[in-house]
């Protein structure tokens, strides 16, 4: 699967999720870009395995959140350019803020 391909599941499973799909459907799909069988060298380390494995799944990955950061770029520029209130730059703000409040890891610094 090309790096393209792999953006454009990034897309689709947006799609999907706001079409109304199930989770595990879209799930399913963005389960497609990682790879069902790694290269590892045969004689290798814990270390070199782990590392080899790493690498093959480091740049689907890097894809998959690419293709996300370009969706929300295109949705987020079309949303601001209507005039819509509140902008994405504030919604972000209102999840980051509502995400810091339920992080349990955040109790106790406050």
């Amino acid at each position: 699967m090309t790096e393209n391909d792999i953006k454009l599941k990034a897309i689709a499973a947006l799609t999907a999720l706001r079409g109304g799909a199930t989770e595990s459907f879209v799930s399913d799909l963005l389960g497609e870009v990682i790879p069902d069988q790694f290269v590892v060298p045969a004689n290798g380390s814990p270390e070199e395995v782990g590392l080899s494995m790493l690498r093959q799944l480091s740049d689907p990955l890097s894809a998959l959140i690419t293709g996300f950061i370009l969706a929300f770029d295109a949705v987020a520029d079309a949303y601001d350019e209507a005039g819509s209130e509140p902008s994405s730059e504030e919604i972000l703000q209102q999840v980051a803020l509502g995400l810091a409040r339920d992080d349990p890891e955040q109790e106790g610094l406050d």
